[in-house]
């Protein structure tokens, strides 16, 4: 664990450059606007050790490299997320040298992301001989117009003497990826000019072999500054303008850089990009950096009055939620159904910046609570827009049906480590369970009877030809697979996967019994497959033991050396860290809830005995080495009173990346996992859950805090819940009268003011 920044509920702060845990800083001040984000490196030049990032919403890069021995059916390329064009660099010179904060002498340094605002500050006195100037640097991504970068840069000079200012504003596409093979380089520049104080470029990422689309991207960037102008500069990859001027004692300049970002992604051609990026400028580029800040805070208020969660009693959760809840916003608001939540967002390459499991598992219950309706609906027709995708995946592999891709940005799978694509099937009954999650939560059923039936039935016929049946079980079975714990590989009858290809079958059984017969019919589906179906889902076969009445992880799981974490030295953990490959796989360790996470899914349809049976065995032998894995463990504890053991995940879960947790958020943020936090709160602490169409709460308070609030949206509701030493209060803020069941009783709630 490594805390960097100061405990504050609504920013992150620190008052120190630390050197050595520079790409951490920068990936902790990340900033995003869904379309486009940035690490938070500094926009002069930095000649230590940082990770100068930037990256565009869908904008990706079939990478060639294979890993492994090839084998049949792996797929072509390996997709990757690719630094953009450098737009925010400028070069600051005092009296002819170079700011450069790794080699200057500097007091006063102050670092700040303003979450309720969703602006980067930073300050500083730089000190060039006998010059002391004072900087003072704002940027943000803008939530009003997505297309919109701006900086406003501040200088004082507070010497005795006057100081020569030069400030050089550059669109450079000599950038490279963190990953790039042998150097490459990802882009190729179309055309640039650089024309007073207006600077454009236009490029396009270069041409592969996979016959997937190249994008063109133009950027076009304005000036506004009391320094005078003086020329501009143009290489094959970069345009510049230079600007300088005299700084008396005391005297102050602001300098303001806006940038327009437009994609082949919006517009069909490069002239049309072009004009866009032009007519974006003209509108943008002359108004106030202030008056452009108040439009972008007006929306993340807007955004923090529906959303937020509050804490009392304690800061550091109450920082460690509001943090998760700023960098998903950042990634992912549901405004483009293109898009979908990279497990690194905006903040690292790590990953490649697509699609995974992650989004149905973890995020998508999150923002079914956190946001309208129309988010998750755009979550639902990502994936059925991929379809064609996932047919093409499962013939691939030999299959019937339909396999979503455990790793994607255009439907086709592009991981190609034999483990993941091939074995961790377990992503399909994610997809499923996500329409089934959207159905429940806002008795919307249009969705589950067209659109998302489509998506049933390709999944269904998967499973029912991916198991095979077992004469000597008398029942059917999945083997060669990876369950949710990636510390084990190519095991059989992962009990998580079978329980999820047995409910996906029964589930879209029952649902092809609600839609029309045209739908039936459309899609070539009868009485004949349909049997099929409930026979595969009623003789399932689903590992477990009587003795210690558990459900087991898979077939040989008991077989293994049982030694309890608490029983590793500690000096061995992490063990991704520290252990081979073969060692980690060898041993009883779990990585993230595996047979816990089917449990989670279903958390009304098992007993509390079979509950705690089952977490009081597999949580001692969890490293929680994924991210992904507290949140799980934190809902399951608050179901089963385990309240130290609950507030224990959601610490871990709120402030994985504030904190460190894993040693390695200098790679980027673990964007997916953030809704862990507001998970651990609403299903575990204050025990929400919707069962027949009823809204339910069993809340309890950690005993490290004296209060917490939030608010949800349900089935066109909004909900306030207020939980505190003298119990819980509930209020309907708007929408009609609802009732809901509080600690098993009901209770009418009527809106306020009514």
């Amino acid at each position: 664990m490594k805390r960097i920044f100061e405990i504050d509920p609504w920013k992150i702060v620190t008052h120190s450059l630390d050197q050595d845990n520079k790409r951490l800083q920068e990936s902790i001040t990340s900033l995003g606007n869904e379309y486009m984000g940035m690490r938070g490196m500094f926009e002069e030049k930095y000649s230590g050790d940082t990770h100068h990032g930037i990256y565009l919403g869908g904008v990706w890069y079939p990478d060639k490299t294979r890993v492994g021995w090839w084998k049949n059916g792996y797929p072509a390329y390996f997709g990757k997320v690719i630094n953009a064009v450098d737009f925010v660099s400028v070069d600051l010179q005092i009296n002819g040298e170079s700011i450069d904060l790794a080699r200057d002498r500097y007091t006063d340094f102050d670092l700040e992301l303003d979450m309720q605002r969703g602006i980067l500050r930073r300050s500083f006195t730089v000190f060039k001989g006998d010059a002391k100037v004072r900087l003072h640097s704002e940027r943000f991504v803008s939530t009003a117009c997505k297309e919109l970068y701006a900086n406003r840069l501040t200088f004082e000079n507070l010497g005795k003497k006057a100081v020569e200012l030069s400030i050089s504003s550059v669109i450079d596409a000599n950038v490279f990826n963190e990953d790039a093979n042998y150097d490459e380089q990802f882009w190729d520049v179309l055309a640039h000019q650089a024309k007073g104080q207006e600077l454009t470029m236009t490029s396009q990422t270069i041409p592969n072999s996979f016959g997937t689309p190249q994008f063109i991207v133009a950027m076009k960037a304005v000036h506004q500054t009391s320094l005078t102008f003086q020329k501009n500069e143009t290489s094959p990859k970069t345009v510049a303008a230079l600007w300088s001027g005299e700084l008396g004692p005391g005297d102050q300049a602001e300098f303001e850089k806006k940038v327009l970002v437009t994609t082949s992604r919006d517009y069909p051609s490069q002239e049309k990009i072009e004009l866009a990026a032009e007519r974006l400028a003209s509108q943008q580029g002359g108004r106030a950096f202030a008056e452009l800040l108040a439009e972008h805070a007006a929306i993340w208020e807007k955004r923090w009055e529906k959303s937020d969660v509050v804490i009392e009693g304690n800061a550091e959760s109450q920082q460690g939620i509001r943090f998760n809840l700023f960098q998903l916003f950042s990634t992912y608001y549901g405004n483009d159904a293109r898009l979908n939540i990279g497990p690194k967002g905006f903040t690292g390459e790590k990953y490649g910046g697509a699609t995974y499991w992650d989004t149905e598992a973890f995020a998508f219950p999150f923002y079914l609570g956190a946001t309208p309706a129309k988010v998750t609906r755009n979550l639902l027709q990502y994936r059925h827009d991929q379809l064609p995708g996932a047919f093409h995946n499962a013939q691939e592999q030999g299959l019937d049906g339909a396999l979503f891709p455990m790793v994607t940005f255009n439907g086709i799978e592009c991981h190609n480590e034999w483990e993941i694509t091939f074995e961790e099937i377990h992503r399909n009954g994610s997809i499923a369970y996500a329409i089934y999650n959207y159905t429940r939560y806002t008795g919307d059923q249009e969705y589950v009877h067209h659109e998302g039936f489509d998506v049933l039935v390709g999944i269904a016929r998967f499973w029912a030809d991916r198991v095979h049946y077992s004469a000597r079980k008398g029942q059917y079975m999945i083997h060669g697979v990876t369950g949710p714990n990636e510390y084990e590989n190519n095991v059989n009858n992962n009990w998580y996967t079978n329980l999820l290809a047995k409910w996906c079958l029964g589930y879209t059984d029952q649902i092809a019994q609600e839609v029309s017969d045209q739908k039936l019919a459309e899609l070539s589906l009868d009485q004949k497959e349909r049997s099929r179906w409930r026979e595969i889902s009623n003789q399932m076969y689903l590992p477990a033991d009587s003795n210690l009445g558990i459900f087991v992880q898979h077939d040989t799981f008991l077989d293994k050396d049982l030694t309890p974490v608490k029983d590793l030295p500690q000096d061995q953990l992490p063990l991704n860290q520290h252990w081979s490959w073969d060692h980690i796989l060898r041993s009883p360790y779990i990585k993230q809830a595996d047979v816990l996470q089917g449990i989670y899914y279903f958390i009304d349809q098992f007993s509390e005995e079979e509950k705690r049976r089952n977490f009081d065995f597999y949580e001692p032998l969890t490293v929680h080495e994924s991210s992904l894995s507290a949140a799980t463990h934190a809902v399951l504890a608050a179901d089963l009173h385990k309240e130290d053991k609950a507030f224990e995940m959601y610490s871990r879960t709120a402030r994985l990346d504030l904190d460190n947790y894993n040693n390695d958020t200098e790679d980027g943020l673990h964007i997916t996992s953030m809704t862990g936090s507001w998970l651990a709160i609403v299903q575990g602490f204050a025990g929400l859950r919707v069962n027949a169409d009823h809204l339910s709460f069993a809340p309890f308070l950690p005993k490290e805090w004296t209060a917490y609030s939030f608010r949800i949206n349900f089935r066109g509701r909004l909900v306030s819940v207020a939980v505190n030493t003298e119990g819980t209060k509930l209020a309907l803020l708007s929408g009609d009268d609802l009732e809901v069941i509080l600690n098993g009783t009901p209770v009418f709630l009527e809106t306020e003011g009514k």
